[in-house]
């Protein structure tokens, strides 16, 4: 099916073609007593042409920029020394001059290396052909051939069959049809190979092409599904996933055994194909294998996806630099998901080719191409549009020629009737994108049917995501298409910006419509009360349009939005919501995660800048689907209790009721449930317990809470021991509470977390009480690791065990991390720079401390240790991590409960934190 490609001129060229080698293994034993003699030498000669072919492969490949030149060459090579490993072992370990008919081998590639690929880490896959059933000499040959290949440490995957063997497997596994479909005669008997293949295609291919194409299409799904079923992953799986390699592979498979093609350049001849569909396969192929081809010589093994650090490794080889906004690895990984989403259309183009020739059943196209939820109506009231198979289609070729507006109805009558679209008219749709110009996005109807798909009850997320991978949505929304297939080099976002984008619009849907209560059930009461539901659907499409741009993407995105939202129709008024709510959309997420919500400046500052309640409800439910959207994991039950203290705080004051007579009503309130839960208790005696707490505990401890630390405290009031923990799990919000008891001290935080750390628990938050009379009231929610309690359970007993031990000084929480710990692996592969904001003005009573840098294990350990010795009282800590960045705050005052008001004291404060992030990382931040 292929040829070498030509190699860098050098004298090894000769010594590597199989003749070559053949005329150097008989010199070798011929120079040798004994053949077995020769053996060494002879292994010594092909390693040394095995290494001189990688090397070679390698150089084109950065020469040539081609990553088939560099899979053939290496197939090649492999060629060679599978020649030259046969003659050696037939022509002189067992040598027969007069063979029986027993006596024959065939060998042939299969899988990848039959069609003349291979990747640098690739398995060989070799077919050992018998002619009829194994003699002693064909497994001496086998065996003789596969310990030298072992010898050259490769990775040889063999079967030795006669031919009725491999049509017997292959009748019955899908995956040894697949190998035979691909096998490629390589050297010995080559009659008997022609004969396997013959009767292959007669007795097994001959009229099962509907079987071959359903079992290869039910395997694909389930190997997106392993991967990871979006294509837009940030660090996707280059031969396995969605938009991979494999989906290629997969397609010519398909289109060999079905159209009996034996090259790629035959599909268009068959009709599969228009030569530019055939010239797309043909790049996205070529550009995929320079890619995988790229990782293994990178890293020496066959390693398949393309992860962060990989990411770094390549961008330069395909000769990416940092420009517009982008780095180098953002515009490769650009260029990757662009391809990714060309194989996609692939597929589905080959998809429908299959069912018009029947040789594939409808319902795996409908997995292959999505489907919406309800039985699909058998008519559409509009005559440029008929329905066939259950799927909208164009009832004429020039549909979208004599009305461009088609181009968006076909969508909005998708959505309107919950129908999918027939692969046929996705396929002219591509071709008539040419069609969407200026007037086409100045039309009022083809801008109402976008905002009604884009505002829809029923399924705007699937529609949208049919309208990007056709490149309709790009178009017509052209700062979309700025973003279409951007990622952004971190470890917080999972998907490109594009698909991030489309993901929040589904979260909102299913916030809409009601589905998410158990999870979202704030979101999900106040969605129902909304005036603005327009402005925050097309608020949330654009609140990330501007990533990627040298300006702040709030501030470039808020300008996108003034420009476009007039032209889809809003007023006036909704215009003016979606700018702030674009300009707006990560403060309250920022101010929910790292700052002390019972503080009221906060509270305050927040109201200040939301103005309003609806403006408030509007802003929570854009920020929940923003970071459900980010990625699996990043939603968590802590996160969604912060935003709703916060919702709930800003509530107040934006309806009128919070004041410092307010605040003081608030405590007493407080003291009285208390009150009411510890009937045994004196009226003396609960007042006095009440003014050992300072207002900020009454007002910002659930009463659960207090009813528990009332006996932690009682405990240790009445006993000899001077330390007390205790433990409370929350599944909803997916953390523990560790509350901890202990004489205050300023530097009690930093052990708490070095403890934490040693005991493999990650720190979310921390709140620190001090009593009137000198102990530290602190509680230390970890996330959650376990979702059985009693497992939970055990495990934080650990961690308050070795917090104990610490606080004893039984052990030394630094020493433990120490041990436990390694630096992690992305810190070579990140560059953020470290900040260290000190600002008066966030709370009333604290100065606030905002470290931001590179996380890495013993970064909160180190800074609460930092901040304890520059005599420091830290009053609560808030702790997030986006990704690879941490962002810490803490509330500090002086050891007197002052604020840091002195410049040259704040000066030396902002020195000594930042010189944490420049030194060797040596304790751990968390598990």
């Amino acid at each position: 099916m292929s040829a070498a490609a030509p190699l860098v001129a050098s004298q090894s060229q000769h010594a590597r073609s199989a003749a070559e080698l053949r005329a150097r293994i008989d010199d070798i034993v011929a120079a040798s007593d004994t053949v077995q003699g020769a053996r060494p030498q002879v292994l010594e000669l092909l390693r040394d042409a095995l290494a001189r072919g990688r090397e070679e492969a390698r150089a084109q490949l950065r020469l040539k920029r081609d990553g088939f030149i560099c899979a053939r060459a290496l197939a090649a090579n492999m060629d060679d020394l599978i020649h030259a490993t046969h003659h050696f072992v037939t022509a002189h370990l067992y040598r027969t001059h007069n063979p029986s008919s027993g006596e024959r081998i065939g060998v042939a590639a299969v899988g990848g290396y039959g069609r003349g690929t291979l990747a640098p880490g690739s398995d060989v896959d070799l077919l050992f052909l018998m002619p009829s059933k194994r003699t002693a000499w064909v497994e001496s040959v086998v065996e003789a051939m596969l310990y030298l290949l072992w010898d050259l440490r490769l990775k040889v995957g063999h079967s030795t069959r006669t031919i009725e063997d491999c049509l017997r497997e292959a009748r019955g596994d899908m995956t040894i049809r697949t190998a035979l479909l691909e096998a490629r005669h390589l050297v010995g008997d080559r009659p008997l190979f022609a004969d396997m293949e013959k009767r292959f295609r007669k007795e097994i291919v001959e009229g099962t092409a509907s079987e071959f194409v359903q079992a290869k299409l039910a395997e694909r799904e389930n190997r997106v599904d392993r991967a990871g079923h979006s294509r837009y992953l940030v660090e996707p799986n280059v031969k396995d996933g969605k938009g991979g390699l494999r989906d290629l592979n997969t397609l010519f498979w398909i289109a060999k055994y079905v159209y009996r093609v034996q090259d790629p350049k035959q599909l268009v001849k068959a009709g599969l194909f228009s030569r530019d569909e055939l010239s797309l396969f043909e790049r996205c192929e070529e550009f995929l294998w320079r890619v995988r081809c790229h990782m293994h010589f990178a890293t020496g093994r066959a390693e398949e996806r393309l992860s962060f650090d990989m990411q770094r490794l390549i961008a330069p080889e395909f000769g990416y630099a940092a420009h517009g906004g982008l780095s180098a690895v953002e515009r490769f990984m650009k260029r990757y998901f662009l391809i990714a989403k060309d194989v996609g259309d692939l597929t589905a183009i080959v998809c429908a080719a299959l069912e018009a020739r029947e040789a594939k059943p409808r319902a795996m196209l409908d997995r292959i191409m999505g489907r919406l939820r309800r039985r699909q109506p058998t008519r559409i009231d509009n005559p440029d549009f008929a329905v066939e198979t259950n799927r909208l289609t164009i009832a004429r070729q020039d549909v979208f020629e004599r009305d461009p507006v088609n181009l968006i109805r076909l969508f909005h009558l998708a959505d309107k009737h919950n129908i999918a679209i027939h692969p046929h008219a996705i396929r002219r749709v591509t071709q008539s994108l040419h069609r969407i110009d200026r007037a086409l996005r100045a039309n009022p109807e083809a801008n109402q049917l976008f905002l009604d798909i884009l505002t829809s009850r029923r399924s705007p997320e699937v529609v949208l995501r049919r309208m990007n991978e056709s490149g309709v949505l790009g178009k017509f929304i052209p700062d979309f298409g700025r973003v279409v297939a951007m990622m952004q080099f971190n470890m917080y976002h999972h998907y490109t910006v594009d698909e991030h984008l489309i993901r929040t619009i589904g979260v909102l849907a299913e916030v809409d419509a009601g589905r998410l209560e158990a999870e979202h059930p704030l979101a999900n009461k106040i969605m129902p009360t909304l005036a603005n539901r327009r402005a925050l659907y097309v608020a949330l499409f654009l609140h990330d349009i501007a990533k990627g741009r040298p300006e702040d993407h709030s501030i470039a995105g808020a300008k996108v939005a003034r420009k476009l939202c007039p032209r889809l129709g809003l007023s006036a008024a909704e215009t003016d919501t979606v700018v702030w709510l674009v300009t707006y959309h990560l403060t309250m997420s920022t101010i929910a995660q790292s700052r002390d919500l019972s503080d009221p400046k906060t509270i305050e500052s927040f109201a200040n800048i939301v103005q309003s309640l609806e403006r408030l409800k509007l802003l929570l439910v854009l920020t929940v689907c923003d970071i459900k959207a980010v990625g699996p994991g990043v939603w968590n039950g802590w996160k969604g209790q912060l935003l709703r203290t916060l919702y709930y705080e800003t509530e107040v004051v934006l309806t009128g009721g919070h004041s410092g007579v307010e605040r003081k009503e608030r405590v007493r309130l407080a003291q009285a449930a208390l009150r009411e839960r510890l009937p045994a208790m004196s009226d003396d005696a609960f007042a006095a317990y009440a003014a050992r707490h300072y207002p900020a505990y009454w007002l910002k401890v659930d009463l659960e809470q207090k009813v528990k630390q009332h006996a932690l405290l009682a405990s240790v009031d009445e006993g000899p021991r001077k330390l007390a923990s205790a433990i409370a799990t929350d599944a909803f919000r997916g953390v523990t509470e560790l509350t901890v008891l202990a004489p205050d001290h300023p530097r009690l935080l930093s052990i708490v977390t070095g403890a934490c750390a040693a005991a493999g628990a990650n720190i979310v938050d921390a709140q620190i009480y001090t009593t009137t009379d000198g102990w530290a009231l602190d509680t230390i929610s970890i996330s959650r690791a376990f979702d059985r309690d009693d497992d939970e359970l055990r495990r934080a007993e650990r961690v308050t065990r070795t917090i104990e031990q610490a606080l004893q000084g039984e052990v030394h929480a630094g020493r433990l991390v120490r041990e436990r710990h390694k630096p992690r692996s992305h810190a070579k592969t990140f560059d953020v720079a470290p900040e260290v904001i000190i600002d008066n003005a966030l709370s009333g009573r604290f100065t606030v401390i905002e470290v931001s840098g590179l996380d890495r294990q013993g970064l909160l350990y180190d800074l609460t240790s930092a901040i304890s010795k520059l005599n420091l009282n830290i009053g609560s800590a808030h702790i997030a991590t986006f990704g690879e960045r941490a962002v810490d705050s803490f509330y500090v005052t002086d050891l007197t409960g002052g604020k840091i008001e002195n410049a040259n004291r704040q000066n030396a404060i902002r020195k000594h934190l930042l010189e944490v992030f420049h030194e060797e990382p040596h304790l751990a931040r968390s598990a």
